[in-house]
């Protein structure tokens, strides 16, 4: 399949003044590029991997220490934590065994972003792959205020959202195009905020394995045109929509995911409105300007939507009971997952059933928005309608907003227990997850 696309890295930046041709064709277990390939460069110790395009970067990746920018005045940032700032040494993290891995390793692929050819990780060497940790800098040392903080972010703008006993937090989707990764300790719980931009995937991890507590960072790799990243403990490298390690001593491990949801930030706010945004990536580093507030991949589903992927992707892998580009989110009960497209679904409330437990999905904001949760409050199963603007249970008539909280009715201040959840394009849930179980609006 050939078309023409703008050729991308993963920090959003074009890396060509003109279109280039995108050739995908799976062979094997892989799907190989050729001499034009859709990562703009190939790999130079394969004979015949010599382009008949040359590359010429028309801008550098963005700057991840931007200087603040607009009124910040009334932005009070939340008091630096007590805790130490993490001290973050590269060099000590153990080089990842090649020997162990679940994937081919010939369909990872290193982003030089520009400084290179882009090259697989059968044929990297140890020293450039050492050099290329961390190009898109993870954040290691996170720093919240409140939600005015900054001023370049809008209402139509996504974030992910993680809420806990104490409170909810906010992360900017501008930020994660340029960052990718948080590390951060929230209630006691050793997080990991993660978003991949080349396939929309929103995903909250507890970083606790097997009774210690991994921190991560990026790789510069891609398998399957999703995120790689890799731990500090043991050097494994990790799938990122999935958790789960495929190089490395920890191979076939997976981390558990925690309840998350990709939002519009009004629609955030609304539902939690003393939020904590994240507005810097260190006490040390100034506040977020508006570079981040660009979305450098809108409109990147129309190609994905025809199977034309930035980064190789394997077509054996994928599932066509829906387009690849359909964003869905995931609902997860114990080992229990399942898989709901929610511009397909619409504004709506689906009730259904996942390891024995009946759950409701929240849809709103034309499939931008999903949300799934437990239903079940204090022991009664309830059944959900959606009224156009808040949701209606028909046990007791409680009115409910999108974040699952009675507003109104016999019991208002309840809340629905929200599930772990994923929210990414569908090529990369169903690769992740083969043959999990989809929900279809005929279903119904």
């Amino acid at each position: 399949m050939i078309a023409k696309v703008p050729r991308l890295n993963r920090g959003g930046i074009a890396l060509l003044s003109v279109a280039a041709l995108l050739v995908l064709a799976a062979c094997g277990s892989s799907a190989t590029p050729t001499s034009q390939s859709p990562i703009g460069s190939p790999d130079p110790t394969r004979p015949g991997d010599t382009p008949t395009l040359t590359p010429t970067p028309t801008s550098t990746a963005p700057q991840v220490t931007p200087t603040p920018t607009g009124d910040l005045s009334t932005a009070t940032p939340t008091p630096i934590p007590t805790r130490p700032a993490p001290v973050i040494d590269l060099n000590a993290v153990p080089d990842v065994d090649v020997s162990i891995h679940s994937v081919p390793l010939e369909d990872v692929w290193f982003d030089t972003f520009g400084q290179g050819l882009a090259i697989r990780l059968s044929r990297i060497t140890p020293e450039r792959r050492k050099s290329l940790r961390d190009i898109l800098k993870p954040i290691y040392d996170p720093v919240y205020g409140p939600p005015d903080s900054l001023p370049w972010l809008e209402d139509r703008d996504l974030v992910v959202g993680y809420e806990t006993e104490s409170g909810a937090y906010a992360y900017p989707i501008g930020v994660l195009n340029f960052r990718e990764l948080v590390n951060d300790v929230i209630d006691g719980v050793p997080v990991l905020i993660t978003f991949c931009p080349l396939c929309a995937s929103g995903v909250i991890f507890d970083r606790r394995l097997d009774g210690r507590t991994l921190l991560f960072g990026n790789t510069s790799s891609l398998y399957q045109s999703d995120l790689v990243m890799y731990d500090h403990q043991t050097g494994s490298y990790w799938g990122q929509t999935a958790g789960e390690a495929i190089v490395g001593t920890l191979t076939d491990k997976r981390l558990k995911p925690l309840p998350g949801v990709t939002i519009p930030w009004g629609r955030w706010k609304e539902s939690y409105p003393d939020t904590k945004l994240l507005i810097k990536a260190s006490r040390d580093e100034p506040v977020f300007d508006d570079l981040f507030g660009r979305e450098p991949f809108r409109g990147n589903e129309q190609p994905i939507n025809v199977d034309i992927f930035p980064y190789p992707v394997d077509r054996d892998k994928l599932d066509d009971r829906i387009s690849s580009a359909e964003i869905v989110v995931t609902a997860e009960v114990g080992s229990s997952i399942k898989a709901y497209p929610l511009a397909l679904i619409g504004d709506g409330a689906i009730m259904d059933e996942i390891g024995g437990e009946r759950i409701v999905v929240f849809s709103q904001d034309n499939g931008l928005s999903g949300g799934a949760y437990l239903a079940t409050v204090n022991g009664q199963v309830l059944n959900f309608q959606f009224t156009g603007d808040f949701y209606i249970d028909e046990e007791t008539g409680s009115l409910w907003n999108f974040g699952g909280l009675a507003l109104e009715g016999p019991l208002e201040g309840a809340k629905l227990e929200r599930l772990p959840s994923r929210r990414a394009f569908w090529f990369s849930i169903a690769i992740s997850f083969p043959g999990i179980d989809l929900y279809l609006p005929e279903d119904n």
